[in-house]
């Protein structure tokens, strides 16, 4: 069993306030839950009004599924106009 961790520190430079930052940070968790599949909640910098870090998660019998999972989800958000990545780090088990 193969377990894949991602960590991935977010800058929402449009947040004016955390509600704005709270609208990014769902719309691309829920579509990380939808449509990968991935266990996924903001893990740090919760007071902050652009920052935003995400832990995701995955499950597999196959190493190269869970790199290639990751690898589509930091892509994707990579690709979102309201957040910019600043860091992100994977970890398998």
């Amino acid at each position: 069993m193969i377990i894949g961790v991602l960590t991935v520190e977010l800058q929402v430079p449009g947040a004016q306030s955390l509600k704005d930052k709270r609208q990014v940070v769902q719309s691309l968790t829920a579509h990380l839950r939808r449509n990968f599949n991935l266990a996924v909640a903001q893990v740090d910098h919760l007071d902050s009004w652009q920052l935003a870090t995400l832990g995701l998660a995955c499950v597999s019998t196959d190493l190269a599924y869970a790199q290639g999972l990751l690898q589509q989800a930091i892509d994707y958000i990579g690709r979102q106009p309201g957040a910019l990545i600043l860091e992100y780090s994977t970890e398998y088990l």
